[in-house]
Order: structure tokens, then sequence, then C-alpha cells
């Protein structure tokens, strides 16, 4: 049997063969219940023709959200407004660089370039072709898709909107509803995983027989190894570059058994998380400059007393979570899976590799503070009555989302499954 018949999984490492799904059927990991593919609806030309549209559709969106301001304020006979490039521009102008380039690249150019890249490579497949530089591209996908927080971006425009109502009179535009729009439309992309779309490629533009390569798997569990970007497993004799590094036969991306030096980096990653964690709570993240008053600074926590005072509880217990309870669990979850993998702890995996994905799917929510700080600083600029600028607990806070992020993907689930058997892979 080929190796195009296996398939590993993503957290445990363990290796199976692909077998044929029914209809609304996923396939599971045995051991970490890890879901390894999924049956889709109709045949590969017709996902491409749904892909195409979809993601047509939220590119367009996209560019309506980022060209029509989200709402209009007004107070005292005056008027202010702005798009999501404005808040970014009034951050950047303030010398708040660092929270600037944070909300540019989150809420901006990675979920611009997500969809791009997709759309690009969804219209070459559907006309049976790779488009060129197919594999690049598609790992471009999967590393915008990681930092795109587009959901996240629409929940911190509604917060900021209600929050406004109490200041001024808000005026909804057109980029509130096209945001809106947009989250459900990259919902549904965010179906198309990279992964399968390597393996629709392979059935509507398979590559030739001698750059795919054929071999055989007739070999111990240790000279295979899944490659993290397209999912193939890989085995001998494996294809190396000048530099001695391995790389996939499909995608071209490098192969590595385990990520290298990976309990080494994440704990580096939560040291200095746990350091900036300190002044993102003490520091002010806004000052409010009021007519005739001196700057008020607000901390995260007095940000979240505001709304629950003023009548807001359930905004008040968003905020909490996402900038208070989300940050300390990461770190305390992610802290106890690395110490775990490093003492190569036989206890619970399975309660382990969970923990890791609740870290995985919460980790980004904790941007929401910083989404609220961007937009409240760039909706209101009443000079005459009342400004808003950024704090430096934002910088301090944002740096700590950013460094846990990359700690969570750098942790290797994998680890956690490996003191369980001696190579941490076996075939089912």
């Amino acid at each position: 049997m080929s190796a195009e018949h296996l398939i590993g999984c993503h957290d445990c490492g363990c290796l199976y063969h692909r077998e044929p799904l029914n209809s609304c059927e996923r396939a599971r990991c045995t051991r970490c219940r890890h879901e390894l593919y999924r049956w889709h609806a109709g045949g590969p030309l017709r996902r491409a023709d749904s892909l195409v549209a979809l993601t047509l559709g939220a590119v367009l969106v996209y560019l309506l959200a980022q060209s029509f301001p989200i709402v209009t304020l007004e107070l005292g006979g005056m008027a202010t407004g702005a798009t999501l490039l404005r808040a970014v521009a009034v951050l950047w102008d303030a010398g708040m660089q660092v929270v600037a380039a944070m909300v540019l690249l989150c809420a901006i150019v990675f979920p611009g370039l997500e969809l791009g890249a997709l759309l690009y490579v969804a219209i070459g497949l559907r006309r049976g072709r790779r488009v060129p530089g197919f594999d690049l591209v598609l790992r471009v996908v999967q590393g915008a898709r990681y930092w795109a927080m587009t959901e996240v971006l629409m929940i911190g425009i509604l917060i900021t909107v209600i929050k406004m109502t109490s200041l001024a009179r808000v005026v909804p535009h057109p980029g509130l509803f096209a945001f809106g729009v947009l989250t459900i439309l990259c919902a549904l992309v965010m179906r198309y995983e990279p992964k399968a779309l390597w393996e629709l490629a392979d059935r509507l533009a398979p590559r030739p027989r001698q750059e795919a390569g054929a071999y055989s798997v007739a070999h111990a569990p240790d000279s295979l190894v899944s490659c993290r970007a397209c999912g193939l497993v890989n085995g001998h004799p494996w294809q190396r570059s000048k530099d001695g590094v391995c790389h996939c036969r499909r995608c071209g991306a490098a192969l590595h058994r385990r990520i290298p030096n990976s309990i080494g980096w994440t704990w580096v990653m939560l040291a200095a998380a746990t350091l900036l964690y300190i002044p993102a709570n003490l520091l002010p993240v806004m000052y409010s400059r009021m007519i005739g008053g001196g700057a008020e600074g607000d901390t995260i926590m007095s940000g979240v007393l505001l709304f629950w005072n003023t009548g807001s509880p359930g905004l008040a217990i968003i905020i909490f979570i996402a900038s208070i309870v989300v940050p300390v669990s990461k770190l305390v979850a992610l802290a106890w899976l690395n110490a775990t993998a490093q003492l190569r702890s036989r206890a619970a995996p399975l309660a382990r590799t969970r923990a890791y994905r609740a870290v995985e799917f919460v980790g980004r929510w904790s941007m929401l503070d910083i989404f609220v700080v961007a937009l409240t600083v760039a909706l209101v600029r009443f000079d005459a009555l009342v400004t808003i600028t950024a704090g430096p607990g934002a910088i301090a806070f944002g740096c700590v989302v950013i460094l846990t992020m990359v700690a969570s993907h750098q942790f290797d689930p994998r680890l956690i499954w490996d003191p369980i058997e001696s190579n941490g892979e076996r075939h089912v």
C-alpha cells in the first residue's frame, strides 16, 4: 500500500489507513478523538464550485467592510466616524505603533490574505489545474487563517457600539453590516481546510507520476513522517534538499518528526507572556480626556467594573472572561502541558490533549480588548469635548496575547503521547 492511503493524527501522531466514509460521517482518532477527515457532499468538482462561490462572496464583502465607515458618533453638533483602516491610522499617529500593527495584521492583512489566496487556489481547482505556486499559497492560507480574527473583531465592534451609546448618538453605517455578513461567510469558508484542498487537488489535477513519487510503506513506523502542512504521510526515501533537511513530497514543507525545540521555545514564550501580564493589568489601556479636566486612565479591570455598574453585566462578563480569565487560563494550562511533556508524564494523556485543544480554540479571543480599544480611540475624537487615547497597558496586553498564541502553536501535542508508546506512532 502507498503512503497516500495513510493519514496521521495531528494531535497524537497515530497512523491510520484511510477508509471511505458514508454520508455525513467523520473519521476520528481512536486514541485522542481528533477529527482526521470528514465526508463531503457532492463530487470534487461540486466542492470546487462551492468554494469559489463562497470565497468570491467573502472577498467582495471584505472589500465593502474595509471601505465604508462602521458607525458614526454624534455629540454636541459634532460627528465622527471611522473605518478600520482609520482606526489603525489613529493608533499609529498616537504613538501606539505596536497596537496599530496588531489590529492591522489580525483584522485586515491576514483575513484579506487568507481569502485572496484561497480564491486564487479555488479558481484553479475549478478549472481542473494547480495554479502556479499552489503548494506555497495553501501554506500561506494555513498561516494566515491562524492569525485572522474576523469573528473576534465583530464581537469587539458590537461591544464598542453598545459602549458608545452611553456617550453619544450612534448611527450605523454599511461597514457594520458588512462585517456581520463577512463573519458568517468566513465561518463557512473555514469548513474548507487546506489539507482537504490538497486532497481535492490530487483528484481534480493529479501530479505527474514522477513528480508525485511512488514508494512503499513497508517500513518500520519510525520511517514514516506525517507532514504538518498537507497531511501526507511520507516514507523512505525522503526527499532531501542540499542542506540535508527532509521535505514533504507533496507540498515541499520541511519534515520533522516533532516540532524542533518545542518545549524550550514554549517555555521562553510563556515566561515573556507572564512577565508582560503584570503591567498589562496594572497600567491603563485607555486614557479619557474630558473638557476642563485632566486625563483619566482605565485599566482592564476598571473597564469591567464600568460595564457592570452601568447596567451592562453581560458585556462586563464577556470582557472579564476574554481579558482576565482566558489569558490566565492559557498561561496555567500551557505551563502544565509543557511541564508534563518535559517530564514525559503518562498521566491522563486524553485530558491533556483536550486541554491543548481548548487553549488553541480560546487563544484568539483575548484580542477582544485590543479591538475595543482601537475602535474606541478611533471613534471618540471630539477634540473640544472628549478624547480617548490608548495607554501602555494595551501594548503589554496585546503582546501577552500574541506570545501565548505563539506558545500554543509552538507546543507539539504529540509529545503528550510519546511516553505512551515507544515512538508515539502506530498503525491501525
